[in-house]
Parts: C-alpha cells; sequence; structure tokens
C-alpha cells in the first residue's frame, strides 16, 4: 500500500503521566516487525505531563516519539482520544498500529478502525510480519481457546490489532536512547458527550494485579474446595506475590474472575509462576507458559502441567503448601 509507513505502538499512560506496561511490552515485537519490513518503530503517547511516558518508550526501543500532552488527555475520554488519534492516523499514515487489549484499548481500537475504514484483530497473542507482503499474521486464540487463528488484512492500511497485556516481555531498558520527539496539537471536540465524574476502582480488581506481577501462585480445582485458597494466599504473601487462579476455579465460585489466568482470563509473564492443583489445560498453558521459571505442584505424577514445569513436586497440596510456606519464612528470618 504507497504512503503508508512505520509500526506505531499506542503508548496508554495513567493519569500520572507514567507509561502503562502493555505499551512498553508491545514495543518488543514492534521491532522486530519494524526492522523486518525496513520501517521505524514509533510510539504514539497521549497523556498529559507525559513526560515520564516519553522517557519509557525511548529507552525500550522506539525510534521515535509522537506526543500529544495536554490537560484534556489526563483522564481517557473516548470521544477525545478517538478524535485525536484518528487525526494522527490519517496525517502520517501508519502501516500498522498495535494496540494493548485493555479496557480503554478495547474501547478505542475498534473505533480508530471503523473511523479509517480498516480491520481489526482484537485479543492477539502471537504477531509475526511477512517481510515480502508486509501484511502482518495476528494470531489470537478462537472458538472459545480451542484453536488459534491466523489473520491477516491485505487489502487496506493500517493493519490494527490489540495484544493482550503478559504476552510479550519488555526489551532491554536502554536510559538515554537519543530519540526524535514529535509534538503534536489536536484541537479536541467542542463538548464530549462522555465525561469523567468519578472513579470507582473494581475491589477485585484493586486486590491483584496479574499482568505486572514479578511472583504468582495460582490454585486449580485440585485444591479441593474454595477454602484452601488461604493456603495459595499464605505462599503468595509469603513469597511477596499475588493470587492467581485457573479458569475451573473460578467457574466453580471459589475466587473472583479477577485472578484467572488463562485465555480467557489474563496472559501472564511472571519472574517466578506456582501452580498449585492446576491440571495443565491448554487454555491454562497459553497463559502463564511465557514465565521465567514454573513450579508445579499436584498428586497426579501424570498431570499435564508438569510437562512445562521447570521444579515438579508430587504431593498432597495440603502438605506441601504450608510446609513451603514456613520454608520461606524461615528463609527470610535468617537473611534479615
Amino acid at each position: 500500500m504507497e504512503g503508508y509507513k512505520n509500526i506505531w505502538v499506542w503508548i496508554e499512560t495513567s493519569p500520572e503521566g507514567t507509561a502503562r506496561n502493555v505499551g512498553l511490552e508491545l514495543l518488543s515485537p514492534g521491532r522486530k516487525m519494524a526492522d523486518t519490513i525496513g520501517h521505524s518503530l514509533v510510539a504514539l503517547v497521549i497523556g498529559s505531563g507525559a513526560d515520564a511516558a516519553v522517557k519509557s518508550a525511548s529507552a525500550y526501543g522506539a525510534d521515535q516519539v509522537i506526543l500529544l500532552d495536554d490537560k484534556c488527555f489526563a483522564q481517557y475520554n473516548t470521544e477525545v482520544y478517538t478524535n485525536a488519534l484518528q487525526e494522527l492516523v490519517e496525517k502520517y499514515k501508519p502501516d500498522t498500529v498495535l494496540f494493548g487489549a485493555t479496557a480503554n484499548g478495547r474501547d478505542l481500537a475498534p473505533r480508530i478502525a471503523s473511523r479509517v475504514h480498516t480491520g481489526l484483530t482484537a485479543d492477539c497473542t502471537e504477531l509475526s510480519i511477512d517481510a515480502e507482503s508486509g501484511n502482518v499474521q495476528w494470531t489470537r486464540p478462537a472458538f472459545g481457546g480451542n484453536l488459534m487463528a491466523v489473520i491477516e488484512c491485505p487489502d487496506t492500511r493500517p493493519q490494527m490489532g490489540s495484544v493482550r497485556p503478559g504476552v510479550f516481555k519488555k526489551g532491554v531498558f536502554e536510559d538515554g536512547r537519543s530519540v526524535e520527539i514529535i509534538k503534536e496539537t489536536v484541537k479536541p471536540p467542542a463538548e464530549s458527550r462522555a465525561k469523567m465524574i468519578e472513579f470507582l476502582a473494581d475491589s477485585a480488581e484493586s486486590m491483584v494485579n496479574l499482568e505486572e506481577a514479578e511472583i504468582i501462585v495460582s490454585g486449580g480445582r485440585g485444591l479441593g474446595k474454595p477454602e484452601n485458597f488461604a493456603l495459595v494466599k499464605a505462599l503468595a504473601d509469603a513469597l511477596g506475590g499475588v493470587v492467581g487462579s485457573s479458569r475451573a476455579a473460578v467457574d466453580a465460585g471459589w475466587i473472583p474472575h479477577a485472578h484467572q489466568v488463562g485465555q480467557t482470563g489474563k496472559t501472564v509473564g511472571p519472574k517466578v509462576y506456582v501452580a498449585c492443583g492446576i491440571s495443565g489445560a491448554i487454555q491454562h498453558l497459553a497463559g502463564m507458559s511465557e514465565s521465567d521459571t514454573i513450579i508445579a505442584i499436584n498428586n497426579d505424577p501424570d498431570a499435564t502441567i508438569f510437562e512445562v514445569a521447570d521444579y515438579a513436586i508430587v504431593g498432597d497440596l495440603l502438605e506441601v503448601l504450608p510446609a513451603l510456606t514456613e520454608e520461606v519464612k524461615r528463609i527470610k528470618a535468617d537473611k534479615a
């Protein structure tokens, strides 16, 4: 497609002007895709007082940063962000735009795709690009996660897709990289039909941040009953981690959906993932297999989870979890 160039990554910002992790994660596949087709990697930062986000995007590999910095962008607003991003897309004509599949990204991406008359592949778990055609291969779960679909958008540009947080890892942080920063101004709509009155954090979501956690201890139906999640939480607290779960435990009503790891939950990549009483269904493995170290605890020596585990413990969870928790506490006490 003539006139379209560069790979864009939308860097979602917090009200404080810092970059949310998912945008920084997407700079990694964006870098590979841009290098494959000989394009530049551009970070799009929209926010208020977003210097920290610009610095992060630069340090994690962007060649160029397009910055929209104004008080009207302090809080995410559908109309304001859509109008602004549409104007920039039509001005610069990026070849590809990557969004994080967050609540805001899932709202914004399809609106932009509709405005500029192109396709959108949502909730991707893998990305690649063909060097000759320049077509992105967007891979996402289909039919309830029972198979993976590979989707292309060969006839229109820009190519657009959203990617789940935690699918990719952030690249190497290189402080002080020299990056071109283009400051843009966009006139906001005279009056927005939607306004932020008050922000109320969901109580379940506020208790767990799986995507950014370095240690996750997850429980499944193998725990036997919901009360035994207390053992999972005790180990997570001792390790300084957070509690996750399998879909089976969520479907049973043992723990809120905010804790679910897997294709229909959160995709994570912590330094340590402890799977307690989780059999290892493919949908769960797809959400945590990129963890640096996987420790599996199950009383079934043939459990599928052991096939991806770095360390396997075959035993009764009611005995193993308290023993592990006490050992972690003892080690911490000895170091103190």
